[in-house]
């Protein structure tokens, strides 16, 4: 296919898709921050979406709009109410899934329930911290900026580096196209873009942003890894195609949720 990589993702539209999405965060961070909250909630219905879809091909049955709706007041509870809303919220949604399974019958209660706890978490508990980022008075804009910039720069800088010099397997059964050089290639991204969008945006020493990126490339990869391992198990290759040349919203989703509580700790106790 013209324009492919040897990874086989199509570059230029891969690239146009990103800088639409990237356009879409900016504009509504900057100008109206419930705008960008809608965007959040839209994003992670999408991916919520596609995992619920994904297990009932292989009849593991996740009631979807309890669990979006789960997710919604997550998000919007940690944004106006804090880290006690998220985690209320959360629990309240876990106990009534689980009842909710119940009277459907017993007959694989547990492997159902397992998987709906497993959606509620991944990623929509983990999605909560991003919304407590931007819930910040003076700085959520910037700190979600920094966060979501230094994540980006994992996929991007591994990327290239991976398909330029990737030689060495990290994990071959799990990921087959991810490698050590990959991974070096995303660490010095992270650390460059942390330490710079710290100190430009934040106005923090550069190392307190080089010390976030180095913490973000282990969680994103970890993220990444994760979500592989779920797909492997599911049988499929992408999540969906919803986003041409990146293949579903899971797909971009998995570093971001993996990598945002320790971003979110970092910024809290060094910025």
């Amino acid at each position: 296919m013209a324009g492919s990589s040897r990874t086989g993702r199509n570059l230029p539209v891969a690239v146009a898709v990103g800088l639409g999405l990237a356009l879409v965060i900016i504009f509504s961070l900057y100008f109206v921050k419930e705008l960008f909250l809608a965007v959040i909630i839209a994003a992670v219905g999408l991916g919520v979406t596609e995992l619920v879809r994904s297990f009932a091909e292989r009849e593991i049955n996740v009631p979807l709009v309890p669990v979006l709706a789960g997710m919604a007041g997550m998000l919007t509870g940690a944004y106006w109410g804090g880290t006690s809303w998220l985690v209320g919220v959360f629990a309240m949604t876990v106990l009534v899934l689980l009842t909710w399974r119940m009277f459907q019958g017993t007959e694989g209660y547990v492997r159902d329930a397992a998987a709906t706890v497993l959606v509620v978490v991944y990623p929509s508990l983990l999605a909560g911290f991003v919304t407590l980022l931007l819930a910040h008075p003076q700085e959520g804009a910037d700190q979600v900026v920094v966060f979501i910039a230094t994540t980006v720069a994992s996929d991007i800088g591994g990327y290239f580096a991976g398909i330029s010099l990737g030689k060495h397997k990290m994990a071959p059964v799990i990921s087959p196209k991810k490698t050590w050089e990959g991974f070096a290639g995303s660490a010095l991204a992270c650390m460059a873009v942390g330490g710079w969008l710290v100190a430009w945006l934040l106005g923090a020493d550069v190392w307190k942003g080089v010390l976030i990126g180095a913490v973000v490339v282990v969680f994103a990869t970890l993220g990444d890894l994760v979500e592989s391992v779920i797909k492997r198990d599911l049988g499929v290759k992408d999540m969906s195609s919803v986003l041409p040349g990146h293949g579903g919203m899971m797909d971009r989703l998995d570093s971001l949720v993996a990598a945002v509580i320790p971003v979110w700790i970092l910024l809290a106790l060094l910025v």
